[in-house]
């Protein structure tokens, strides 16, 4: 069923704000202690009170260590300032809870090098990928049985294929044998957006440069296009002036395209400047999903990882708050992807709450239960959506009785 002008307006309330994070960073300092004075010292003997002191010193210092490092897992992510930064940052705002638990989030290149952080190293326990990042490890002849290695926790969203060029390329396939620059080496444009080119039949002179030096290249007519694989609307993108003279080209979606791959659109409301007229722009997109390597059942990190779960899908309606990035908005916890395992806790929690429906549709049942004059205020209606579900919860439990 359609829906109307008033359920439309507030389901945009949920996508109209814009999450501002700020690189945070921690780091230890190690500073050399003062040398001791040259004088000569008597030393005193130590008293039984002083020898209890310090033994109660080492104790709490061990425990404060170990309760630390109990409860804090670590997700990689993407570049300052990226979706996926951003999206690593909202993670840890909305599930660190003192002692409990704590997300601690790590710069990252992209998708393509988070797969094999993900995978080899140690202090990495999440890390957003994508749907054909299995099949970009299982090309690497050095890896064994990386689909028993990495799982997935959920499909987040989609990040689509941005090509800008000339006004005079209307599509994409206009762009054989041309240079095309595919942001740093490693990143997710990397390589799904060399995969898609290479789906799409497309042979091009592919460049490894970040996005603004790009950028600055395809206005000196260096490169011929820019490629872009990320979550609409990309900032750097959509800062870009492009006059008269670059646009966004029309991808199609063809059969010869790995089912990792989907059509897509890019509007004038996600790049007005990018976008000619009002006829959306055809593309395709590629799906971002929450890794995790799948330690071994009863291990530590493998406990740490049920508690993440645990807070991160029971607390999910946070990530829908105004302030968050509007990309959780597309989220469906249970979407399953071709392909992939999901980590055996994350089954067991959607298994264990399948009643409860997804947060989406939640949405949609909420907006229609609303009166027709609903103040359009975006934090009054996340608050009352919030305090429909929690009734809605509260029912739910007491009917299972």
């Amino acid at each position: 069923m359609p829906m109307t002008p008033r359920r439309t307006t507030l389901s945009a309330l949920f996508g109209a704000l814009f999450l501002l994070a700020a690189p945070g960073c921690l780091a230890r300092e190690a500073g050399a202690k003062p040398p001791e004075p040259r004088e000569a010292k008597v030393k005193l003997p130590e008293t039984r009170e002083a020898k209890t002191e310090t033994r109660s010193e080492v104790t709490t210092e061990a425990m404060l260590s170990e309760t630390m490092n109990a409860n804090t897992v670590s997700v990689i992510t993407g570049t300052p300032g990226g979706t996926y930064f951003r999206i690593g940052a909202d993670i840890a705002f909305v599930l660190n809870d003192g002692d409990r638990i704590r997300v601690l989030p790590i710069l990252g290149k992209g998708a393509g090098e988070n797969a094999y952080d993900l995978r080899f190293l140690k202090g990495v326990d999440l890390g957003f990928v994508r749907t054909d990042t299995l099949d970009q490890l299982r090309q690497d002849k050095r890896l064994k049985d990386v689909e028993q290695r990495i799982h997935y926790i959920a499909k987040l969203f989609n990040d689509e294929l941005h090509v800008i060029a000339p006004k005079g390329i209307d599509d994409v396939r206009q762009l054989a044998g041309k240079r095309l620059t595919f942001d740093v080496k490693g990143s997710g444009t990397d390589y799904s957006g060399r995969a898609m080119f290479r789906g799409l039949g497309i042979e091009v002179e592919a460049l490894n440069v970040d996005q603004p030096t790009a950028l600055e290249m395809l206005r000196k007519g260096e490169v011929e296009a820019v490629v872009s694989v990320a979550a609409k609307p990309v900032s750097v993108l959509a800062g870009f002036e492009p006059g008269d003279r670059f646009h966004l080209v029309t991808i199609p979606y063809l059969d010869t395209l790995s089912e990792a791959y989907v059509p897509a659109t890019l509007t004038g409301a996600d790049y007005p400047k990018l976008v000619d007229g009002g006829r959306p722009v055809e593309t395709l997109a590629v799906g971002t999903i929450l890794g995790v390597y799948n330690h071994p059942k009863g291990s530590e990190r493998y406990r740490k990882l049920e508690r993440f779960v645990a807070a991160f899908f029971g607390q999910f309606d946070k990530f829908l708050a105004p302030q968050r990035h509007p990309k959780w908005r597309e989220v469906n916890l249970a979407a399953s992807v071709v392909g992939w395992t999901r980590f055996r806790p994350a089954q067991d929690w959607l298994d264990a709450h399948r009643d409860e429906g997804a947060p989406q549709a939640e949405i949609e049942r909420f907006l229609s239960e609303q009166p027709q004059d609903v103040a359009a205020d975006k934090e009054q209606v996340y608050q009352a959506y919030l305090k429909w579900r929690r009734a809605r919860q509260t029912s739910l439990g007491m009917a299972r009785r």
